[in-house]
């Protein structure tokens, strides 16, 4: 199906056409990232509905504490559990399932974790910060020790020497909601470092999306009075604690008021 959607595609053009005998791995691996793209966007459109909904109560007065913060991504991650996740483009009026309702993908399970195991987690090394040099073995070979996630990250002066600009933080300057600005003004440098500041808030919020994560994916309910039922809890919840451990969990419960 992927190279009948590749032949629509390029329906007279010879040049693509040639380029996709040439190089029969290329068009799919295009196909292939697409789907990635339209998955991530899926992921996306799920938890920005979370947040919407989630700002949306804070300015209402319904949201006061951290604890309800994370019920309700929880409880929003729950709902959208079994979500299907598809892809299916339509070229010249016909409709071409990549990856259709049947493959069985849905919401958390084929895109809630991973995003989270690769952005939370683990995460790639960031440029300025650790040698690129195999010589120097600042980086483990093994992806599964990575701990470059944004759990892990510590809060820099990006564009400073050596450190790449971003535009995240920047981006999220131009939309930050006044109450929040308000904050911001209050810490001791006012607005000297306040992407450093917006960087820490993100990063915060993130141990909330993780947390109503790790919650939702108990093999029981956390209240659970069976013996056997609290044994299996424990020793799921000890494997996530050790991949804690050396985050920035602790500074993030700092009882700094400023950020």
């Amino acid at each position: 199906l992927c190279a009948k959607a590749i032949q629509a595609k390029f329906q007279g053009n010879p040049l693509m056409q040639g380029l996709n005998r040439v190089f029969p791995d290329f068009m799919p691996e295009q196909v292939r990232q697409l789907a990635y793209y339209s998955g991530l966007g899926q992921f996306w459109r799920v938890m920005s509905d979370i947040f919407m909904d989630l700002s949306e109560r804070y300015n209402q007065g319904e949201i006061k504490f951290i604890p309800q913060v994370v019920e309700h991504i929880l409880a929003g991650l729950v709902a959208a559990a079994n979500k299907p996740i598809t892809y299916a483009p339509d070229i010249r009026g016909q409709r071409y399932e990549i990856i259709p309702k049947s493959v069985g993908l849905t919401f958390l399970s084929d895109t809630g974790i991973p995003y989270a195991e690769a952005v939370f987690f683990r995460g790639t090394p960031f440029l300025g910060t650790v040698s690129y040099n195999a010589q120097a073995n600042q980086i483990s070979p093994d992806q599964s020790r990575f701990t470059y996630g944004a759990l892990y990250a510590d809060p820099l002066p990006v564009g400073g020497a050596g450190i790449p600009p971003t535009l995240l933080m920047q981006d999220m300057r131009h939309f930050l909601p006044d109450y929040l600005h308000d904050v911001y003004k209050r810490a001791p440098r006012s607005e000297d470092d306040l992407l450093v500041q917006i960087c820490e808030t993100f990063q915060k919020s993130m141990f909330c999306v993780t947390t109503a994560v790790i919650l939702g994916l108990a093999p029981h309910p956390l209240d659970s009075e069976d013996n056997e039922q609290q044994e299996a809890n424990q020793a799921y919840l000890e494997g996530w604690m050790d991949r804690l451990l050396t985050s920035r969990l602790i500074a993030v419960n700092s009882c700094d008021v400023n950020t």
